[in-house]
């Protein structure tokens, strides 16, 4: 059995493991609601790391007993000891990177919902109609995993692009999957518009915020303009005679959301204040890792909006994320939602980031 470093961490917590098995069912904690509940939940997030590193330490005893088999008179036992030893060393392999995984801290966000914002970048209309693939591909991608998608607010052009489009996703895990989504993304295509068939290349921005509870942000009311005016369609003409579409400003960041999608004054101000907490719990987050080290920055990956993220290569359909190298060529398939690869690629390879940042490589 290996000794040091994550070992004696893991040795560690399933002695915790023990100590909260036997306490659980003592009459001081079993009388005692409040520790009960703490000590159940401890006890719960450490199980599924004891049961790996329990199954790590089965497969390490079998190793070490098969190792003695070699030195057995009988040729065949041998042989079929060296066959199970190399078995039992690829699935030690596996579980001390699953192992690995496991230690690696918590995003508190994983199990968040959404709040998905696509703008169009440079590009002019082009862009406008990429940032409208786009939406669709995220709105494919939900469906595929039975997530809710629920437009807060939208701006198109008249040729059917979006200016900038605003969406909350529901669903276990949303943001565990979406979040290395947020980036600039680059399409290189022929538009609609060019008669010439020329190739233009247009950019899209795309960000993706965890959805913020009522407590974690706290707004004072007094902090907040709010104005109220009439629904605009894409001319610029009004499209309701009542002032439905609300504008709300907070004053001490100067951040302002819109919304005027709904008939009802208090439904756009409810979805305003939803897009409000959740771009000020970004910006809190955003300024709480500008000033925690580098090295604690990239285990989570920059989220960097600014930054060129993946390409969209019509002429030769393919897709390449450049943050991974990776490049797949089914552009068609990508866009009707099929993503996965992409975003399991992404998480192994910023999970791998994570643990030689960490020191468990």
């Amino acid at each position: 059995m290996k000794t040091g470093g994550i070992w004696q961490k893991l040795e560690g917590i399933e002695n915790r493991y023990v100590q909260l098995e036997q306490a659980l069912g003592t009459a001081e904690v079993l009388n005692n609601p409040e520790k009960y509940k703490q000590y159940a939940k401890e006890h719960a997030e450490l199980s599924k790391i004891v049961q790996v590193y329990r199954e790590y330490k089965k497969l390490d005893k079998e190793l070490e007993e098969n190792k003695e088999l070699l030195k057995d008179k009988d040729e065949e036992i041998r042989t079929l000891a060296k066959a199970e030893i190399a078995q039992i060393k690829e699935a030690l392999e596996n579980k001390e990177k699953e192992l690995k995984v496991l230690l690696l801290p918590k995003d508190p966000n994983d199990e968040k919902n959404v709040i998905l914002e696509i703008r169009a970048g440079t590009g002019g209309e082009e862009a406008a109609l990429f940032a409208s693939d786009l939406f669709k591909m995220y709105t494919k991608y939900a469906e595929r995993k039975k997530w809710k998608v629920d437009i807060l607010s939208s701006h198109f052009t008249g040729m059917g692009g979006i200016k900038e489009i605003i969406a909350s996703i529901e669903g276990k895990g949303a943001y565990s999957r979406l979040k290395y989504e947020s980036g600039v993304h680059r399409v290189q295509r022929v538009p609609e518009t060019e008669s010439q068939g020329r190739i233009h290349t247009s950019a899209v921005t795309v960000a993706i915020l965890p959805e913020a509870e009522e407590v974690e942000v706290d707004i004072n009311p007094n902090d907040l303009r709010i104005d109220v005016f009439r629904a605009s369609g894409p001319g610029g003409q009004n499209v309701n005679k009542l002032e439905t579409a609300v504008r709300i400003t907070h004053i001490p960041t100067g951040i302002v959301v819109q919304c005027q999608d709904e008939r009802s004054q208090l439904k756009n101000k409810i979805k305003a204040m939803k897009i409000l907490r959740a771009r000020l719990l970004d910006k809190i987050r955003q300024e709480q890792e500008q000033q925690i080290a580098t090295q604690r920055r990239s285990q989570v990956g920059s989220g960097d909006r600014s930054e060129r993220i993946r390409t969209y290569n019509f002429p030769q359909g393919r897709v390449t994320d450049h943050r991974i190298g990776l490049t797949l060529y089914r552009l068609e398939e990508v866009l009707e939602g099929d993503l996965d690869e992409i975003i399991d690629t992404l998480i192994t390879h910023f999970q791998a980031e994570a643990i030689k940042n960490m020191g468990l490589h």
